[in-house]
């Protein structure tokens, strides 16, 4: 037995790491444990244990005897046990003894300084402003007269000219993901950018340059006859 030991003195409340010399006695030693887990002198039973799991070697029973007569090794745990856990020590980890502070309702709402009182301030809450609340989205437009196979006309932004065709397809496409519904417009005349394909996706079949995609509320549908080139004639 010489020199010193390091061991993991753990107790209900309390684990660290320590150093002891093994000349020390058990009595010295309870001493020290007691400004280290609280527990009194008195109270407590020393049990060395295996770190690993837990398994106990011996109980440090003899008060006189030397710390090293009990063999202990490096990083092993010593147990500190309190006998008396309603006594001084346990009484701080004991909640059940603890006097909870409790305020009514209308106590409270009497303190200037709260929650309360700044959601009150604020307009938080349940005491937001009823017309200052962010009103519901607006529930996105439907176009039940656009269907597959209805004639249409397209607005167009060059003044004049009249796009008529035929509606092929209503949808959303793998293009432009994200803004909604796209409407696959066959026109009677090459007014358009594709056959019903884009981006090698076919949407519908129709002559090159007379296809188009384009979003429903540029389309009005009715009784939309083609455009003959003779309706443009002034004189017969």
């Amino acid at each position: 037995m010489s020199g010193s030991v390091s061991v993991f003195v753990s107790s209900t409340d309390t684990h660290s790491e320590r150093k002891f010399d093994q000349h020390t006695t058990v009595a010295q030693l309870k001493a020290r444990l007691e400004h280290i887990t609280g527990i009194p002198i008195t109270s407590q039973k020393l049990v060395l244990c295996r770190t690993e799991d837990g398994q106990q070697i011996c109980e440090l029973d003899d008060d006189a005897r030397p710390l090293g007569f009990y063999s202990p090794a490096d990083w092993m745990t010593l147990q500190v046990v309190d006998l008396n856990p309603a006594g001084p020590a346990g009484m701080y980890s004991d909640v059940s003894q603890v006097q909870k502070f409790e305020l009514s309702d209308e106590e409270y709402a009497k303190r200037q300084e709260s929650l309360l009182k700044f959601k009150q301030a604020n307009r938080f809450g349940r005491f937001a402003d009823p017309a200052q609340e962010t009103p519901a989205p607006a529930p996105a437009p439907s176009y039940p007269d656009i269907v597959v196979g209805a004639r249409c006309q397209v607005e167009s932004e060059e003044e004049g000219l009249q796009k008529r065709g035929t509606v092929r397809f209503v949808g959303s496409t793998q293009f432009g993901k994200g803004v909604g519904l796209w409407v696959g417009v066959e026109y009677d005349e090459p007014f358009g950018k594709n056959d019903g394909s884009v981006q090698g996706h076919r949407y519908f079949t129709c002559p090159a340059n007379h296809g188009a995609f384009v979003r429903p509320e540029r389309v009005t549908v009715g009784d939309f006859p083609p455009i003959s080139l003779m309706d443009d004639d002034e004189e017969m």
